[in-house]
């Protein structure tokens, strides 16, 4: 079985970042190429936003997919201090279920969801959830909903996972394929989840360095 490397391994904060300074741009500008799902929005107004390098491999991986079937961003940038309440509230809700032992254990249970703040690539906007959509304009099969819980998905929102059907792999792997040849890489607990330029892009790609931080708003 392929490692996984969570965004806790402490392989991750060791990749040194070289900020780029590339801006963070607006997906909605980019008009049809992409479609922006507006379900996180509420969270916070700038969740259409990514580094441009990330957008331009989105477009990228959007124009490999097959007629009828279309790329969607349900969340891009995050603000750090939404990204620290994330995680430190899902790691709350698990200690409260009591199933972890330890610190330890507890942190690196967290990170399989939400990563920590120190490392996470959705505040450098380099980060983007997505699914894909069918001519219908819902989402195909994908195993889980967008954001589903290890917990309660009984660990199905792993993009390997087996206990989902045979069409949701399919799914997966055809949103896989586009998105790897565009250059970005999974977070593989999240199916949903692919990022650019970050720390755990940079361990997962054998890049010598970084090239996105975290932006403030």
């Amino acid at each position: 079985m392929t490692e996984i490397i969570l965004m806790s391994d402490p392989r991750v904060a060791a990749i040194e970042l070289r900020e780029c300074g590339e801006p963070l741009v607006d997906a909605r500008a980019d008009g049809p190429a992409l479609l922006v799902d507006d379900r996180r929005a509420a969270a916070d107004p700038r969740f259409a936003h990514l580094r441009a390098g990330v957008l331009e491999r989105l477009l990228d991986a959007a124009s490999r997919l097959p007629d009828g079937v279309r790329l969607a961003l349900v969340e891009g940038y995050r603000p750090p201090e939404l990204q620290r309440r994330s995680f430190d509230t899902y790691r709350e809700r698990l200690r409260a279920e009591g199933r972890h032992r330890s610190e330890e254990e507890l942190h690196e249970a967290t990170s399989r969801y939400v990563a920590p703040p120190t490392v996470a690539p959705h505040p450098s906007g380099a980060a983007a959830d997505l699914t894909l959509i069918g001519v219908d304009g819902q989402d195909l099969d994908m195993g889980t909903a967008v954001g589903a819980t290890p917990e309660e998905s009984d660990d199905a929102c792993c993009t390997a996972a087996l206990s989902i059907t045979p069409r949701a792999r399919e799914n997966r792997r055809l949103m896989g394929d586009v998105l790897r040849a565009a250059g970005m890489v999974n977070y593989p607990t999240a199916w949903w989840h692919w990022s650019y330029g970050d720390q755990y892009w940079a361990l997962a790609t054998g890049a010598p360095y970084a090239l996105y931080g975290p932006r403030e708003p």
